[in-house]
């Protein structure tokens, strides 16, 4: 009995040491310390008590009092496939003070460093138990592991005479409360890619949905459909651009299917049309204005594929003759409107043809004429925006034209594509020269025009059309110099084709 009464008198600070054990090294200590090695379950009940009530003046590690994050949604929305905006509800523990009214003002801007900056949150609510005070949130990393504010704040709330006891704030976090983001990280499966990024054609949101996110697509539709106001509908796009008229099918995900007749204005000028028959990308509102920036009032621009005029019309305002195209009839329609709509139908030709004969009949009789003239002020322009296939178009411009270039500069051709090679410049250019059989090497620039895909970018090669492309020579008389051609169709030394006698004469 003297023992355990030696053992109940003995510091704290001893029994301490013993907390972690006895080993062998510990020979000096008396052996019932070794009971303090023991679970206390297995000690004879006085003893077990001894322990307990020593033991007890152990340091304990402060519980987590507050939620550090806050910007989760309750885990069980993961895997959902149809929206539940209720199954997103959370509840919190946020680090509050209790401030008068007449404090709060005062008080915002000094303990900034420390309030709570979660967007969606309020940071000073209502005391439901006090009307003369407001709970005045803060951040839950900014407390520490004591839970008490720093030395600083706590001196400012002492000089307002503020107690700086942090209460408890119950704060309900619901679907209103969380962002795009912060919702589709919590449904789709973990590590998984999110869609954040989106095309806003008007009131419709175009969505480029990956595979692995299609069991979620219409969740994803919804959420970016209520997040963003102003918004009636989204879509994905469900193939490739692969015909002649550069649209694409699309399925709707959420909000309206009926209504695809869109507005939408680029750099001062407004467009209308049927976004599910015709293209437009709002991306390349810098690369339209790119373009338009190289031309001058008097310059003349042919577009080729002219889609509903992000070309043409900002050119027209300038002051430019245009020629635009396009083999969609229903970008045609949509063109001549925009025309109509910006008040410059005067100053564009609207043509409704397959690109080739576009550049066949229409710009060869614009161009002949342009190059004929001795004295020409303007520039020509030739935009080519059809990445997928503009390139082979190109060949068109071999031997074009008849006659001899004269004097004035020739058309400058603005030639869209797609590359995946590591060089793109480099890529873009060669395919151009095996088109036009001729090298632009220090003929022409190459401008990325932006990353469509992790390995595929959208290149734009300009270079002026040289003379031996444009030009026929002059050497290539019809029959001359063929094995092929009867004898009786040999020209005769001192003969010339009447053909080519009224070529030379344009």
């Amino acid at each position: 009995m003297r023992i355990f009464r030696r053992l109940n008198s003995l510091p704290a600070s001893l029994l301490k040491v013993k907390y972690f054990g006895t080993t062998a090294s510990n020979t000096s200590f008396p052996a019932v310390w070794t009971f303090c090695g023991q679970p206390l379950n297995r000690l004879p009940g006085h003893l077990a008590a001894a322990c307990r009530n020593s033991l007890c003046t152990m340091p304990e590690v402060p519980e987590q009092k507050f939620d550090l994050d806050l910007h989760s949604p309750h885990p069980r929305v993961r895997g959902m496939t149809t929206l539940d905006r209720a199954a997103f509800k959370r509840n919190v523990v946020i680090p509050a003070l209790k401030v008068n009214k007449d404090l709060l003002s005062k008080l915002e801007k000094p303990l900034k460093r420390v309030l709570l900056k979660r967007p969606g949150l309020k940071r000073v609510v209502e005391d439901p138990e006090d009307e003369s005070r407001k709970f005045l949130l803060l951040d839950p990393h900014a407390i520490s592991d004591s839970c008490s504010l720093g030395e600083s704040e706590q001196q400012i709330l002492k000089s307002f005479n503020i107690s700086p006891e942090i209460v408890k704030y119950n704060q309900e976090l619901t679907y209103d409360h969380f962002k795009v983001d912060e919702i589709l990280q919590a449904v789709l499966p973990e590590g998984q890619e999110v869609t954040t990024a989106f095309s806003r054609i008007g009131h419709i949101i175009h969505l480029n949905l990956r595979d692995h996110q299609l069991p979620y697509k219409h969740v994803i539709g919804q959420v970016i459909l209520d997040k963003n106001p102003g918004i009636t509908c989204t879509v994905n796009k469900t193939n490739t651009i692969d015909n002649a008229y550069r649209n694409f099918q699309m399925e709707v995900l959420a909000g309206e299917e009926a209504n695809m007749i869109t507005k939408v204005k680029e750099h001062h000028i407004m467009y209308e049309f049927d976004f599910s028959k015709v293209y437009w990308n709002p991306r390349l509102c810098t690369e339209h204005m790119r373009i338009v920036g190289l031309l001058k009032p008097g310059d003349l621009l042919f577009d080729v594929f002219a889609g509903v005029g992000p070309f043409a019309i900002p050119a027209a305002k300038k002051g430019c003759i245009v020629f635009a195209n396009d083999l969609n009839p229903d970008s045609y329609k949509w063109l001549q409107h925009n025309c109509k709509l910006n008040k410059v139908d005067r100053k564009v030709k609207v043509f409704n043809m397959d690109g080739r004969q576009f550049l066949e009949e229409p710009v060869k009789e614009e161009l002949t004429r342009q190059l004929s003239l001795k004295e020409r002020n303007s520039c020509l322009h030739i935009v080519m925006n059809l990445p997928a296939m503009a390139v082979e178009f190109l060949d068109v411009f071999r031997h074009l034209l008849d006659g001899e270039p004269g004097s004035t500069s020739l058309p400058t051709v603005h030639c869209y594509c797609f590359s995946k090679h590591d060089n793109p410049a480099q890529d873009v250019q060669e395919r151009v020269e095996a088109c036009l059989g001729i090298s632009l090497e220090g003929l022409c620039s190459v401008e990325l025009v932006r990353n469509v895909a992790p390995n595929k970018d959208m290149m734009c090669i300009s270079f002026s059309l040289p003379s031996k492309v444009l030009y026929k020579p002059l050497s290539s008389l019809k029959g001359a110099d063929n094995p092929q051609e009867p004898a009786s169709k040999r020209l005769r030394p001192n003969e010339e084709p009447l053909e080519e006698k009224n070529n030379l004469m344009v």
